[in-house]
């Protein structure tokens, strides 16, 4: 059905508006002059490349952090206010909140900086340059080096240059691979340890919808949380909290604008994407889609069932496990949405046609036949050898290490080693100790051990059941032996046993530490008989498989790019700091139903379901909606616009990423995907692909308007205050004079508290 003629293509080329194509990409900023920007201006650019990316002078990546290494966040003010995602902050507002004082369920906004909350172990990392090394990394290397060789050298080339490139610990710095190996780059960056809780709303509105409405469009949720990063009095990082650490003055902070968006409008997104595998072979996809996805799904399933049983019964429980459960959770949905959307796109089948053409193309030719012509056959044989293993690598991940007794025991496997030493080192023994207290007081904050062993019980049966017998564990054959194959039955040994359930014994053990009590406690003996199992005889499987996968597939990318040489293809994103940009774009999610590319506040009081813990929404907030109190965040409509969509390529670790117009000002903060390009990571689909964000309108308004924290808003800098009859226009010199009384009132002292 996608075949058509010259002329019905021409046609369709001439009737479809310009804003249709969507561009596929989370590009280098370093690259951006050479490969995008004349493309990025023909959207609506106003900004040179220079100031989107600049290594000598202050640009939009001197705005955008890394945030915990797992989302982004950018600078709004001169004095280091943050913003991101209410999901990349849950994990620290979660960790404040108490039953007596729920900072999730109420929501915080600091009344000064001296209220702002410090959060041991967060970081932020500022992108200082970056710098393609490939020539360097690949230098002397040929086609006919041995694999082996050239995998040992181009790894001591990329520690060496990362260690030399961090300057005595001045930075932190690393090279990545590029194209399956094909590029480097190196990636220098300054870390920053002392991030402070400034504020969040509550979790009704910065999570509204919950699971439910996860991972699709139409949303209403204020995604946002607030930070600060703190520096030395030299404005230079820190580990972490010390006295005296002052605000941070970044190189640059993005202005607000409430001008609001339009369609067709361009968007770009700037953050640090996780992981996609666009290059993913047919082969690869196959054994997602029917064995690595629905292990997944199963296994997490499970999980979330106990939790959420659990804690619909003990509210306490439920805060514990709040972050837990909804890092599980998303990706839980994810994984089904994907699986889906490859059935639904056929993308197995689309690889499938594409490695043909591939193939047809490399036997064309002698040279080509001579260096690609086994590609394939040899992607297809590792594959053929992962599928053996490969469930037991994902049981191994989601069951055992879903367990959180056995992912705890499994950090006192280096204490172990070192016990079991013929002349046990007891300074090193020491140091092994001390390093678990920490851990171990996070670990048992918040952990239930009559849930875990729910969890433990129906997962390790699950992976008993699934896993073929010969890939099994010895200690499987004792429940198999003793316990008549019931995993309750066992656990019911476990959890009376084991010290690793308490708090106490466990540093009880930790204070004078001994080989057998290790060795005998059944939680640990549990998780060492996995891990060996797994070391010795799955993991060297899988590991002989992929060595043979890392030169297929760079050769397969190699070959990919060289066919298709017209194209300009990016690399996969890698958790490095990437653009992508777009337009704001509506679309068609399936037959009859045409999605419009915002959503208003009145979206929420039709949602509002007192019921439903997903849909309830506060009274303060249904009071002003109704009342339509929206002040000068309303549209040029008279609405409260909520959120908006763009076809921005983007992925997880996006999470945070500011949304920012041609003029370089934040428009939104990006916090999903729909649930119609759910195989985006895999395959990218240019007519059903959105960026989900929050309007930046509606950010303000949770912060002004129903937190009470207008000292807040004031930090930043607000452009474009016009769309709104109802509010002033600022000109140049408002914005101007709105600055001095900024540095004024910084002056004074700190604003009023704020209240909910």
């Amino acid at each position: 059905m996608f075949k058509r003629s010259w002329l019905k293509g021409l046609l369709l080329a001439l009737l479809l508006p310009a804003v249709a194509r969507a561009d596929e990409g989370m590009w280098l900023p370093l690259l951006v002059k050479r490969l995008n920007q004349a493309d990025m201006q023909k959207k609506g650019l106003k900004l040179t490349a220079e100031e989107i990316y600049d290594v000598n002078n202050a640009s939009l990546k001197d705005a955008v952090v890394q945030l915990g290494g797992f989302c982004t966040g950018e600078f709004v003010s001169g004095q280091g206010l943050l913003l991101t995602n209410h999901h990349c902050g849950y994990d620290a507002i979660q960790s404040h909140s108490t039953p007596q004082k729920n900072l999730l369920a109420d929501g915080f906004y600091a009344a000064n900086k001296g209220e702002e909350l410090k959060n041991p172990g967060l970081f932020v990392d500022i992108l200082v340059r970056m710098e393609d090394v490939t020539g360097k990394v690949l230098e002397g290397i040929t086609p006919q080096t041995p694999e082996a060789e050239r995998v040992a050298t181009v790894q001591k080339r990329q520690r060496e240059m990362a260690e030399a490139a961090k300057e005595n610990g001045q930075y932190v710095a690393y090279v990545r691979d590029m194209f399956a190996g094909n590029e480097y780059y190196l990636f220098v960056y300054q870390r920053f340890g002392d991030v402070r809780l400034v504020g969040a709303p509550p979790e009704s509105v910065g999570k509204f919808g919950g699971d439910t409405d996860n991972w699709m469009w139409p949303r209403h949720t204020a995604d946002f949380s607030m930070f600060r990063v703190y520096a030395d009095k030299n404005n230079k990082p820190t580990a972490g909290f010390q006295e005296g650490n002052q605000p941070y003055v970044p190189k640059k902070h993005l202005p607000v604008s409430l001008q609001g968006v339009a369609e067709s409008d361009f968007a770009m997104v700037f953050g640090f994407p996780g992981r996609t595998q666009r290059f993913l072979p047919a082969a690869g996809l196959q054994l997602t889609l029917d064995q690595s996805n629905p292990a997944r799904i199963k296994l997490r399933d499970t999980r979330l069932k106990i939790w959420k049983e659990d804690g619909d019964q003990d509210p306490a429980l439920r805060l514990k496990y709040a972050s837990k459960y909804a890092n599980i959770a998303n990706y839980w949905k994810y994984f089904i949405g994907q699986n889906e959307g490859m059935k639904r796109l056929k993308t197995v089948d689309q690889k499938t046609a594409e490695e043909r053409t591939l193939m047809q193309w490399i036997a064309a030719d002698a040279a080509r036949g001579q260096q690609y012509g086994s590609v394939l056959n040899d992607i297809n044989q590792a594959y053929a050898t992962m599928r053996q293993y490969n469930l037991s690598s994902v049981y191994m991940n989601e069951a055992a290490l879903g367990t959180e007794i056995l992912t705890f025991a499994s950090r006192l496997r280096p204490l172990y080693t070192l016990l079991k030493a013929e002349s046990p080192d007891q300074a090193a023994i020491k140091k092994a100790t001390d390093d678990l207290q920490e851990p171990t007081a996070e670990f048992f904050k918040d952990y239930s051990s009559s849930t875990d062993k729910k969890v433990f019980a129906a997962l390790l049966q699950m992976y008993y059941n699934d896993v073929p017998k010969e890939q099994q564990p010895d200690i499987f054959q004792t429940v198999a032996k003793q316990y008549g194959g019931s995993m309750q039955k066992y656990a019911d040994e476990v959890f009376g046993k084991s010290f690793l359930t308490s708090e106490a014994k466990t540093k009880q053990f930790l204070q004078k530490p001994t080989l057998q009590q290790l060795e005998n406690d059944p939680a640990f003996k549990t998780i060492n008989s996995l891990f060996t199992n797994y070391q010795q005889n799955i993991a060297p499987k899988m590991q002989a498989a992929q060595a043979g996968l890392g030169r297929a597939n760079r050769l397969y990318v190699a070959a990919m790019r060289e066919k298709n040489s017209q194209k300009v293809y990016s690399p996969d994103a890698n958790s490095t700091i990437r653009l992508s940009y777009g337009t704001v774009r509506a679309y068609q999610g399936r037959d009859a139903v045409r999605y419009n590319y915002f959503t208003t506040a009145q979206g929420i009081l039709e949602k509002e379901d007192a019921t439903n813990p997903e849909f309830v929404v506060p009274k303060k907030q249904i009071e002003l909606l109704r009342a339509k109190d929206y002040g000068r965040f309303a549209d040029k409509d008279g609405t409260l616009h909520t959120a908006f969509i763009t076809d921005n390529d983007i992925t997880g670790g996006n999470s945070g990423s500011p949304v920012i117009n041609g003029r370089g000002e934040l428009i939104g903060l990006a916090f999903d995907g729909n649930w119609e390009a759910m195989t985006g990571d895999l395959a990218y689909d240019p007519e059903l692909k959105r960026c989900i964000n929050a309007d930046i309108r509606y950010v303000l308004w949770c912060i002004e308007k129903l937190g009470g924290a207008k000292h807040i808003v004031d930090e930043m800098t607000i452009v474009n205050n016009g769309p709104n009859p109802s509010a002033s226009t600022a000109s140049a010199g408002d914005v101007k004079a709105t600055k001095v009384k900024m540095k004024t009132k910084k002056k004074k002292g700190e604003a009023a508290p704020a209240s909910l």
